[in-house]
């Protein structure tokens, strides 16, 4: 066993110890940081998947290696492990759990619902008694937008207003809760209509607790209920001749007319969900919720996730789920993904027991497959990869992360310098038929597509030999000829070959015969993500997740999609002509008129008989037989 997992044989037999039972368990490094928490039905059965490897995340290696000792703690059940787990996750931050990049307080607005007077205001307290809070918004300006509109529509104290503040004060110094005699003239907000003007005695606590219902609907997102109410308030206020409070009303349903116009997508009235949507980088995520309540997407909340590919997506949906509705104030019924998390019966039980509705209404999440609802998810993760696209561009995370890479590759590799120029070579070929090989090439940890080269395999043979037609493809490039030729540049920092031991074996041959030593080559194997090198026996294996290992396998995959698309064109052309010989009254010179007339093979096999029949000098029975083979 390698050195950095000697440790794991204590591991399992501790693990002897662990019971059958359902509850949650925490891996820990030798200075007693918890790494990572999670939950098990069973958990000696599940803690033993890690140690055995038995668990296929990417990030298992590297949470093992550093893994020394471990705790756990036993429930009743597999719903109170969640709540467990939930729980330890915000006690402890382990850095192999999913959380938010940034894991600042995000705003919300709060209703103060234990004074006489409930005022509302914009706030990044932790949850306080007595108060309601709707939310979270993580962007701070809608969340003022919102608040301005709901008392432009239902007028209400602020927590700010200094009148506001007297009254409030002035209550709770007297025994008895009777309205003070407050003889001040009204805030400024009274007189445009924001506020009810309590502080003059204009509004009793029983009208003023009904503004606070109201309010409480609104900022729930029941909205539509307010057009039909505005307009019986106006036609109230014309009847008995009271034209100010008339026109008055008339502001507040022209504000929530224009609210609802203001909304781009229009849905089932009927439907109230969060859809979210997810999009996945390598070592990070970008998400958006979108709120919808009755048909209209009322907020949309965008977050990022320090998590991306390397984790698998049950885990990343799961440790979103957990972390976002714990402190979101609205639990919806349903929940729009693309994926399901494992234990998904327990989240929506929790999310039920969240809601808690009086109807007895239940949490399910939905994975649509056509329909408005996909649309709606499809919006979701569009707008999740623009959030991602504007984080990296805030934050330099590309910029950060290739130097990062590049500098992960020198001390891993032992390289002499930072590799700045890195080639990378990979065959593709059919059993030694149609081979080729591709070269392509990163400047600072970015493709140089200029400098991107496709070579035909000479080597003929009647199997694939991949290290012959690697030795062939490295002769080429650095024959004496080819290293004066500006079309390749200049030499390589560092080459990587597609292959293990072998590969590089036959390319450092090869360097050495044209006097090409000094290069550095490493051989990756698709297995594992290993990379051999010549100065020692093992494998060099990259941290799970790091940034060089993700910038060796962007490189490798680009080499083989370059490789794959040569290979594919020139077989489709090498079955094209083939079928072309063995057509009667085809000879050459007919041949040659078609691919003329058309182009490309490609062209030639999506004309119409028609189109072939017009070809000057093809018969018709001749193009009747070209169309047959080719279809």
């Amino acid at each position: 066993m390698n050195d950095e997992f000697a440790h794991i044989n204590d591991l399992k037999k501790q693990l002897e110890a662990v019971p059958k039972e359902p509850g949650v368990y925490l891996w820990k490094d030798a200075e007693q940081n918890v790494l990572y928490v999670g939950k098990a039905k069973q958990l000696r059965a599940r803690m033993r998947q890690y140690v055995g490897f038995q668990d296929e995340r990417a990030t298992i290696p590297a949470l093992m290696a550093r893994t020394r000792t471990f705790d756990y703690l036993v429930t009743t059940s597999e719903h109170e492990s969640l709540i467990l787990e939930k729980n330890l996750i915000d006690q402890f931050l382990p850095p192999f759990n999913v959380g938010f990049k940034d894991d600042k307080s995000y705003p919300f607005i709060a209703l103060t619902l234990g004074d006489t007077f409930p005022a509302i205001k914009y706030t990044r307290e932790k949850p306080q008694p007595g108060t309601r809070y709707f939310g979270p918004y993580t962007d701070a300006r809608a969340a003022h937008e919102t608040m301005d509109t709901a008392r432009r529509i239902v007028p209400l104290c602020k927590t700010t207003c200094t009148e506001w503040k007297r009254l409030t004060k002035s209550l709770q110094r007297q025994v008895q809760q009777q309205i003070p005699q407050i003889t001040t003239r009204p805030c400024f907000d009274y007189h445009v209509g924001l506020g009810p003007g309590p502080c003059t005695g204009a509004c009793s606590p029983e009208e003023y607790r009904s503004h606070v219902g109201k309010i409480t609907r609104f900022l729930s997102g029941h909205r539509r209920e307010f057009i039909s109410l505005l307009k019986d308030e106006i036609e109230q206020a014309a009847a008995e001749l009271d034209f100010e409070r008339a026109a008055r009303t008339k502001k507040r349903l022209d504000t929530l007319t224009h609210l609802k116009d203001k909304q781009n997508v229009v849905l089932n009235p009927r439907l109230a969900a969060d859809t979210i949507g997810f999009y996945r980088e390598e070592t990070i995520t970008g998400v958006q919720v979108l709120t919808v309540r009755e048909g209209l997407v009322l907020l949309r909340n965008e977050f990022i996730l320090d998590k991306g590919l390397d984790v698998a997506d049950d885990e990343l949906i799961r440790g979103f789920l957990l972390k976002y509705y714990e402190q979101a104030s609205y639990i919806p019924k349903e929940i729009i993904l693309r994926f399901k998390p494992g234990d998904s019966e327990v989240i929506e039980q929790w999310l039920t027991d969240k809601l808690a509705s009086a109807r007895g209404a239940k949490v399910h999440m939905t994975i649509p497959r056509a329909g408005e609802k996909h649309e709606l998810l499809k919006m979701a993760e569009r707008n999740a990869r623009h959030a991602l696209s504007r984080y990296m561009a805030r934050t330099r995370y590309l910029e950060d992360r290739v130097n990062n890479a590049l500098l992960e590759l020198e001390s891993s590799l032992a390289l002499e310098q930072v590799p700045m120029r890195i080639e990378c070579y990979d065959i593709s070929t059919f059993h030694g038929a149609y081979s080729v090989a591709s070269l392509v090439v990163f400047e600072g940890g970015r493709p140089a597509k200029k400098e991107y080269r496709h070579f035909k395999i000479k080597l003929h043979s009647e199997e694939a030999n991949d290290v012959a037609m690697m030795a062939e493809v490295i002769k080429r490039r650095f024959s004496a000829k080819n290293q004066e030729n500006t079309r390749f540049a200049k030499q390589p920092d560092l080459i990587i070959v597609d292959g293990g031991k072998p590969q590089l074996n036959a390319t450092l041959a090869v360097l050495e015969d044209c006097q090409a030593s000094t290069v550095e080559v490493v051989g990756l194997a698709k297995h594992d993500e290993e990379l051999f090198v010549s100065w020692q026996n093992n494998a060099v294996i990259l941290p799970s997740g790091s940034m060089g290992l993700y910038l060796v396998k962007q490189i490798r995959d680009e080499a083989h999609r370059f490789a794959i698309t040569y290979h594919r064109k020139l077989r489709s052309k090498g079955m094209t002509q083939t079928i072309l010989d063995n057509i009667p009254g085809l000879g050459p010179k007919r041949k040659k008129a078609l691919l003329k007339a058309f182009g490309s093979q490609k062209a030639l096999k999506a004309a119409s008989l028609e189109a072939l029949c017009a070809v000057e000098g093809i018969p018709n029975e001749v193009a009747k037989s070209v169309y047959t083979a080719l279809h």
